[in-house]
């Protein structure tokens, strides 16, 4: 280890900033940033703390769901994503909108045991001390019981030659993985003084407790373009929709786009979107197959949407409470529970995905995605606010753009300025 790095978590935030630019030698342009986006929150919540990392918020809009319009917050970096939330969200709205019952949420908290001799034996012992088993777990968290939730259920699994003590947890409105944490390592001690091998006692991220189905029809004149009718963009989608199913390659990147809506309202709405990320991925993955999270097929004089997904999503704990910027969300999405929030995110996961097939079978995903992507790149080459949309305006006359092309436009502009 270098020496600057010697004891740097003791450090204060600046004196981490002055330590680490004397390091790597920063301008004091470079420091003045560090120092100018640093907050007294951020040094609260993570171990070596110099400054704070910012990602654009916009809003999706026309999203309808349960028969209720929603203003969804979103953070993300890439320009199109709320763009195509927006555009999925409408043309299903148009349609009657998106329908996502309120269904089971429960947390999954495994014990797992190791070098077990008679598993047989040990299999009818737990099935006989499973109500002990769940008291102590709820003993471990009593606060989560009285507002009544906690540990509900418990499944006993032989993955392998391991045994896996799964205790299905209600964690009320909360994400409650350290509620879930606390629970299972109770019951992890309790089991090791019983003379059990415990090799580990966590929260699992594939949520299969806290799954959230969302689903919309959309009628063929919401899909149509300017050169296809909506019955044959229907039937295209549904095709790409079969292709996802079947091969892991294209289920890949189908599912991605339906984590770049997901991830977004994550995390505007405070919660992990790692954690979210990891179970949709092992879920869809759940047969042995990865495959795509979403189906669509044409049912009549329309075609017909649906999505299921692991949402263990919640409105309180973690960092939501902490972060100013996530009550002012929430605020703005009018969401107020969980449920709530999980109907939401599912249903924009689902318009994400519209869009995505939509203009993969009309126009190709290039030809929105691009020009969106104009402005980041008239802000890359150093194009002030005043002067990106009048690049943007010549680069759309282009049909190869790239950074360089975007300097000479810049160039050109301010040349024309400069002689005006």
């Amino acid at each position: 280890m270098n020496n600057w790095q010697h004891g740097f978590y003791k450090l204060t935030a600046e004196e981490r900033r002055q330590r680490l630019a004397a390091a790597r030698q920063l301008s004091p342009a470079a420091k003045e940033v560090l120092a100018n986006t640093s907050s007294d929150l951020g040094d609260e919540l993570i171990e070596n703390y110099i400054t704070d990392y910012s990602l654009p918020e916009g809003l999706a809009l026309n999203l309808t769901v349960n028969n209720h319009h929603y203003t969804v917050p979103m953070v993300i970096e890439e320009p199109s994503v709320v763009a195509a939330a927006s555009n999925g969200a409408q043309r299903v709205s148009c349609s009657g909108g998106f329908s996502a019952p309120r269904q089971e949420r429960q947390l999954v908290g495994q014990v797992v045991l190791d070098e077990v001799s008679d598993k047989k034996a040990v299999l009818l012992w737990l099935q006989e001390h499973q109500k002990e088993i769940l008291t102590i777990a709820n003993q471990a968290h009593p606060s989560m019981q009285a507002r009544g939730g906690g540990a509900k259920t418990m499944v006993v699994r032989t993955p392998g030659d391991f045994i896996s003590i799964d205790l299905g947890i209600d964690v009320c409105q909360a994400m409650g993985a350290n509620s879930v944490n606390t629970m299972v390592e109770a019951v992890a001690q309790w089991l090791t003084a019983k003379g059990y091998h415990v090799i580990t006692a966590i929260l699992s991220n594939l949520a299969t407790k806290s799954l959230q189905t969302a689903s919309c029809r959309v009628s063929f004149d919401q899909l149509a373009t300017a050169q296809m009718d909506g019955r044959t963009v229907a039937a295209r989608i549904a095709r790409l929709s079969d292709l996802a199913q079947v091969d892991p390659y294209r289920a890949a990147t189908h599912n991605k786009g339906i984590m770049n809506g997901i991830d977004a309202v994550m995390i505007a709405s405070g919660n992990d979107w790692r954690a979210i990320e990891s179970g949709a991925h092992a879920y869809a993955a759940r047969d042995g197959q990865y495959r795509g999270l979403s189906k669509w097929q044409v049912d009549g004089d329309s075609l017909s949407g649906t999505i299921t997904i692991p949402l263990p999503v919640g409105v309180i704990g973690g960092s939501i409470g902490l972060n100013s910027l996530t009550k002012v969300n929430y605020q703005i999405s009018q969401i107020k529970s969980a449920e709530e929030l999980a109907a939401v995110t599912a249903s924009v996961g689902l318009a994400q995905n519209l869009a995505a097939l939509r203009a993969l079978t009309t126009t190709g995903i290039q030809a929105g995605h691009m020009k969106l992507q104009y402005r980041s790149l008239a802000a890359s080459v150093g194009a002030t606010p005043a002067e990106v949309p009048v690049v943007v305006a010549h680069l759309k006359q282009h049909a190869h753009v790239d950074q360089a092309l975007a300097r000479k436009v810049l160039a050109m502009i301010r040349k024309d300025q400069i002689n005006e």
